[in-house]
């Protein structure tokens, strides 16, 4: 069992606060990702799970144990960074079995688990190269490959395919998850990358400003957004915020049209919707139409709607023109509202 219990881990710098006092429990096997914009805390908790920093205050246990004060080569990772960190003096065999000759394991179990790992990976083919003779998606999948061949327990990841290009990333992203999960590794995986979030993780936890702001699966924090930074954060193009006014009946106004919402007591709260769940036609926002942008499959369309931007995507075939005057349905099982002042949900 590798389950991680982060409990009420806080680390400052001085007189910053990196992180306020962090929960999350990764599940045995779970791939778990950290996503966020840079400077919120994500690869400083990331680090501070790997000991190479030191919490200011609160535990971490892997496997029931508590590692918080123990060094890293003493609690059963691997680490894959950004940086490839391949050594170009040695093979890829060699590159893949360095830490466990580093443990001094036999050679017939180092050929074991470096053939084992270079065939998960599909670099079987390479293992007499050098890393000058290879791409950067061939020397990314030597440091996942050197990463299991340790047979660790967590494995870390730190934004491991953001230095590969579109199509590259593409690729790795659709073996590393079935690799993970047929290692029955238990991993943590930091990116800033939402495609990547929502591709890779089972469950995502969501950072802002050190601390964790949802922790959910992929569709969930799609779906229902605990705070407006996540609906704001997650999507592309993001979650469409517009105020809305209390009617006299309970109801709230929102460009024209009264919906139905939560209860409260505040004269004024946000609605949100994302771009892809809003009709052209009949009853809805009234938008007028700014920016029109073929995507082929569907047509971005960027509105003014009450005095703010509002993007739509709409059927390929609509008919719209810089200008027009639209309606917009949002569909009822799709609304999200929000409290203006926490930035809540409600």
């Amino acid at each position: 069992m590798a389950e991680i219990a982060i409990k009420g881990v806080a680390k400052r710098f001085g007189g910053f606060t990196a992180l306020h006092q962090v929960d999350l429990t990764i599940a045995d096997q779970e791939f778990m990702v950290l996503l966020g914009a840079s400077g919120c805390g994500k690869t400083t908790l990331l680090r501070i799970v790997a000991g190479l920093e030191r919490p200011s205050q609160g535990e971490v246990w892997i496997g029931g144990r508590r590692v918080d004060h123990l060094p890293p080569r003493e609690r059963g990772i691997a680490m894959v960074f950004q940086n490839y960190a391949v050594f170009p003096h040695l093979t890829v065999f060699e590159n893949i079995a360095f830490g466990l000759r580093m443990k001094k394991l036999p050679q017939q179990e180092v050929e074991r688990r470096v053939n084992r790992t270079a065939e998960l990976m599909h670099i079987e083919q390479l293992l007499k190269r050098y890393s000058g003779q290879l791409s950067g998606g061939q020397r990314q999948r030597v440091a996942v490959a050197r990463a299991l061949a340790m047979e660790p327990d967590v494995i870390l990841m730190d934004e491991p395919l953001s230095n590969l290009d579109a199509l590259l990333r593409l690729e790795m992203r659709a073996e590393l998850k079935g690799v993970l999960a047929a290692s029955k590794t238990t991993t943590i995986y930091v990116t800033h990358d939402q495609v990547e979030a929502m591709s890779l993780a089972d469950r995502i936890a969501v950072m802002h400003q050190g601390r964790i702001v949802q922790s959910a699966s992929p569709v969930e924090v799609y779906r229902n957004p605990a705070a407006r930074f996540v609906g704001s954060f997650i999507g592309n193009p993001p979650m469409n915020f517009i105020p809305a006014t209390k009617a006299e009946n309970g109801s709230w106004t929102v460009a024209g049209l009264t919906l139905s919402g939560p209860k409260s007591d505040k004269p004024r709260i946000e609605f949100a919707i994302r771009p892809e769940d809003v009709d052209a036609g009949g009853e809805g926002l009234r938008a007028t139409v700014r920016v029109i942008e073929p995507l082929g499959p569907h047509t971005l369309v960027t509105c003014d709607v009450e005095g703010g931007l509002f993007r739509a995507i709409l059927d390929s075939n609509a008919s719209v023109q810089v200008g027009d005057d639209l309606r917009l349905a949002p569909k009822p099982d799709r609304i999200r509202w929000f409290d203006p002042e926490t930035a809540n949900a409600l």
